[in-house]
């Protein structure tokens, strides 16, 4: 027997609040920790700083596998010569949104802009939020032939050149520590 109209009404209300309710408990999983890279933030006087970050699309992977890729947003926009990017959550009864803006990368000027509001503004939803808590990695620097600084790993006596080979060594001495 089918159930009457007025009676699946009045029980509308408590599906929108369990699913409220769903959405909230899964939106503490955007906060777990995901893996990440290494990078130099800057060189000067014999010593690099590295920081950790992680990709726009670990972000985007992270947003679709908590909420659904159906469930959340990007709108961009700019204010006051600033880059914005705000991510848009539907929480199964409204749009929630928060953001941040973003500076122009070394490498792709506009898209690193981009990536950088939208990376910002996720942390906001506590996505990648746990980099902030890991250390900055101070290695020490070699001159290469063409005149720069590098990173030196005097345990292997070896400059480096890319961001696979410092994200693995950095994660080789942390864990040889």
């Amino acid at each position: 027997m089918p159930i009457p109209l007025e009676e699946q009404l009045m029980k509308m209300p408590e599906l929108e609040q369990e699913e409220e309710t769903n959405m909230k408990a899964k939106l503490k999983d955007l906060t777990k920790e995901l893996s990440y890279k290494w990078r130099v933030q800057s060189t000067k006087f014999g010593t690099t700083t590295c920081v950790a970050y992680i990709d726009a699309r670990d972000c985007q992977d992270l947003l679709d596998e908590v909420v659904g890729a159906e469930n959340w947003q990007t709108i961009y926009y700019e204010q006051n010569g600033l880059l914005f990017c705000k991510v848009g959550i539907f929480t199964g009864k409204e749009w929630v949104w928060k953001s941040d803006t973003g500076s122009e990368s070394n490498v792709e000027k506009d898209k690193g802009h981009v990536s950088d509001a939208f990376k910002r503004a996720c942390v906001s939803w506590g996505i990648g939020r746990f980099l902030y808590r890991l250390p900055i990695q101070r290695l020490k620097t070699k001159k290469h032939t063409n005149g720069k600084e590098y990173p030196y790993a005097p345990e292997k006596d070896k400059i480096i050149f890319d961001g696979e080979t410092l994200t693995k060594y950095i994660n080789w001495k942390l864990n040889n520590k």
